[in-house]
């Protein structure tokens, strides 16, 4: 297998609708753990991307739903804080991580929302010019509500405001705004204390992940709190290192491309260096982050 097959497939294989890590993952030991925020507004933490939920008189609205075995798990915990149905699924990517659930909510009657290009990607069957790996999901899966560049829903006393963000860790990322809570959920665009998956065979792209950052940088405050797509609870400040992080690697292997290196001459560079020990300890997971950010700079996406 050619590095640029390794870099681009390996972890999309276990990342597809259909979601091969069931049969890996032992389900039965996750437990969901309940983080309130303040506003009616928690994160919910288990297997897979992390879960943003609203509650009040309207309905639970949840960004994002991991993996469909969790289902039950997930409505369990989201029990404990109100006697209200799931009514909104909003997904922030098409990664079955996130949106592995969709075809269990969706069939009990909750409206999923997402970008157009995640409907696209769920959807494959009716778009032949899709580029890029996904699985077809069954209708009850598929977004009923889809934009372009941004959506606002009010719901529970709440104004949440999600929006595109184009070309970061696919084509089709979208950050979520609770506007009266401050908190963000910036999805997969942000994986707080590692190294972030960008997927280039989906039109992610290293560029589009530092300027996710930036958008919310600018938008944040002292006490905004931030959901990552993996990782901690975070803030503006943990925002801010994971931001400088991206943008120092991707100066370095910029570098690196410009002296004409190999993609695999890249990674053996080692460009991580500095960042390694703090962010990824596995050598498989500092190179394929390596290799990532190279192909976003010389394949153009």
């Amino acid at each position: 297998m050619s590095a640029r097959t390794f870099y681009g497939a390996s972890l999309i294989a276990s990342l597809l609708w259909a979601t091969p890590l069931v049969g890996q993952t032992d389900f039965d030991a996750v437990e969901i753990r309940t983080v309130p925020l303040g506003g009616g507004i928690y994160m919910l933490v288990g297997s897979g991307g992390n879960i943003g939920l609203s509650v009040g008189e309207d309905g639970a609205f949840i960004v994002d739903d991991q993996y469909a075995p969790l289902t039950e798990k997930i409505k369990a915990a989201i029990a404990e804080v109100t006697d209200q149905a799931v009514e909104w699924v909003l997904n922030t990517h098409w990664h079955g991580d996130h949106t592995g659930g969709n075809e269990n909510f969706g069939g009990e009657g909750a409206l999923i929302v997402a970008h157009d290009n995640v409907y696209k990607r769920m959807n494959p069957a009716d778009f032949a010019d899709l580029v890029g790996r996904s699985q077809q999901a069954p209708e009850a899966a598929l977004p009923v509500v889809t934009f372009d560049e941004s959506i606002t829903l009010h719901w529970n006393g709440e104004t949440i405001h999600a929006f595109h963000v184009e070309h970061a860790h696919t084509d089709g990322d979208a950050i979520v705004h609770y506007v009266g809570a401050d908190v963000f959920h910036m999805g997969d665009t942000y994986f707080n204390g590692r190294y972030p998956f960008i997927d280039v065979d989906s039109g992610g792209n290293i560029d589009g992940v530092i300027a996710s950052a930036d958008l919310v940088l600018r938008m944040a405050g002292s006490g905004t709190q931030i959901i990552p797509g993996h990782g901690e609870l975070a803030t503006r400040e943990d925002l801010a290192t994971y931001r400088e992080m991206l943008s120092t690697v991707r100066h370095k292997v910029a570098e690196l491309v410009r002296d004409g290196k190999s993609l695999e001459e890249a990674v053996a560079a080692n460009p991580t260096a500095d960042y390694d020990v703090a962010w990824e300890t596995n050598p498989e997971g500092t190179d394929r982050f390596v290799g990532l950010i190279y192909r976003s700079l010389t394949e153009g996406r």
